[in-house]
């Protein structure tokens, strides 16, 4: 049809389709933004909502008094545990001293009765009584830090149970909660698709049909793109039963569609060619001509020939001879391009 139009039609045509795209942008954006914030309608939920808290607070107490008396168990035991490791350096040290000064004694000194001998030997006996008693604070440390470990551990999997069990409850609400706000944007973009399918089907070819098609586009975006990804699963069932009621829905319109343009198609073609030609516009005719069809069946037809003058499918004439100077035009023009003179549209005679 755009070969049809005037250039400066074109031009403003142009235009107004770039004003039903931003028109639609703008109702795209505002559509989306309200969209995602839909779920602010709901209260968040939270784990403690669902949680026992008469039963979860002591636990909480206990483990946040076990975790501390275990972090304090095991600075005991790292202290404890460098105590040990300085006492049996001492111990070896004083060992290792004791036994190279025993060597170095002379042979027929009777070492056994050297006062020097016995005070050395005690006094290493001192190091190892040191050194056991620092392994026993070690040993005596590794137990507590074990003790407070476990009653920790404990204490964890009481309160592990509790959260788990509101678990289960807050996963069930965050369904239902899903689900209402689902509920909530269907509600929002059901009616836009229902008032753009009217619009569609009475105003789309009103004089203010840029912002009828842009508004068309946005209730499309809006319920196919911005509510699509919100559909609740459920293993799929939802998503496919919601897919398999519009694909009934759009293929029973179109089959309908179909079947009323071919009953339209059939009955023009039975009444006689001067009321078919009164009920075809200039620009629908020469748009259709453009394409190769026939104005009236919109079967194709050979035009360029130069010896079809009637459609053979529907009988409708297509060219005549000018009235003025002879030349073969389309019946479909208002005026001979050969002469300039006015054509009747409605005449049908074959080329002169």
């Amino acid at each position: 049809m755009a070969k049809t139009l005037r250039l400066s039609e074109k031009w403003f045509r142009r235009g107004l389709w770039l004003l039903a795209l931003v028109f639609a942008n703008f109702l795209i954006g505002l559509g989306s933004t309200i969209v995602g914030d839909l779920p602010k309608v709901e209260t968040a939920l939270r784990l403690d909502d669902f949680l026992d808290q008469a039963a979860a607070q002591p636990l909480r107490q206990q483990l946040k008094s076990e975790q501390q008396a275990a972090q304090t168990a095991q600075d005991a035991f790292e202290q404890a545990q460098l105590q040990h490791e300085k006492a049996r350096a001492g111990t070896q040290a004083a060992r290792e001293t004791f036994a190279n000064w025993l060597s170095a004694r002379s042979a027929t000194q009777r070492a056994e009765t050297d006062p020097e001998v016995m005070q050395r030997t005690q006094a290493l006996d001192v190091l190892k009584a040191q050194e056991l008693a620092a392994r026993q604070a070690v040993q005596a440390q590794q137990q507590a830090l074990l003790d407070a470990r476990q009653a920790e551990k404990q204490a964890r999997q009481r309160l592990d149970t509790l959260e788990q069990q509101a678990r289960v409850q807050l996963q069930a609400q965050e369904r239902r909660v899903e689900l209402r706000v689902f509920l909530y944007r269907l509600a929002l973009t059901l009616p836009l698709l229902v008032v753009a399918g009217w619009l569609f089907a009475r105003k789309r070819k009103s004089p203010w049909w840029p912002f009828v098609w842009g508004f068309i586009l946005f209730a499309l975006v809006a319920f196919f793109v911005e509510l699509v990804p919100y559909l609740p699963s459920y293993g799929g069932y939802v998503r496919y039963a919601v897919g398999i009621v519009v694909t009934v829905l759009v293929g029973r319109y179109a089959i309908l569609a179909l079947n009323r343009y071919l009953e339209r198609q059939k009955q023009a073609e039975a009444l006689p060619e001067q009321e078919r030609r009164a009920e075809l516009g200039y620009d629908v005719a020469l748009a259709r001509l453009a394409k190769g069809v026939c104005p009236g069946c919109e079967r194709p037809v050979e035009l360029k020939d130069g010896a079809t003058d009637f459609c053979p499918h529907c009988g409708i004439g297509l060219f005549a001879a000018c009235g003025h100077c002879g030349r073969r035009g389309s019946t479909f023009a208002q005026y001979c391009f050969g002469c300039g003179a006015a054509r009747p549209r409605r005449q049908a005679g074959g080329a002169g």
